[in-house]
């Protein structure tokens, strides 16, 4: 069983994610997105998986810098913006065995019941 999660060092939200994925012994990688930006096609994945809605961060300067036509855009236009900008992306987002299960922290129990 492979597990990734990917963020960046500094998110609060990985922070706790990494903090108790290690708690509960479960074996993972951390790949930082602003120094390994996933693939393309790994975003396209991800979003055929999760949702365009789910993996965006909205709370982020990136996803205010964007303006209103965001509102309009299709599902290929949001997987060209999080491919050029990670930042857009929710985090932390979790990938297990090349599959993206989760995305954010918010029911460790939930999650772990995805991971397991």
């Amino acid at each position: 069983m492979s597990i990734q999660v990917y963020g960046i060092p500094n998110c609060g939200t990985c922070k706790k994610a990494i903090a108790w994925l290690e708690a509960q012994g479960i074996a993972h990688e951390f790949i930082n997105t602003k120094d390994y930006p996933p693939a393309r096609s790994a975003i396209a994945e991800w979003v055929n998986s999760l949702g365009e809605r789910a993996m965006r961060n909205t709370s982020g300067q990136s996803y205010r810098a964007l303006g209103t036509e965001k509102d309009t855009w299709s599902h290929i236009q949001w997987i060209e913006a999080y491919a050029k900008d990670t930042m857009l992306l929710k985090r932390p987002l979790f990938v297990k065995d090349g599959k993206a299960i989760a995305i954010g922290f918010r029911n460790p129990e939930e999650l772990k019941q995805k991971l397991i």
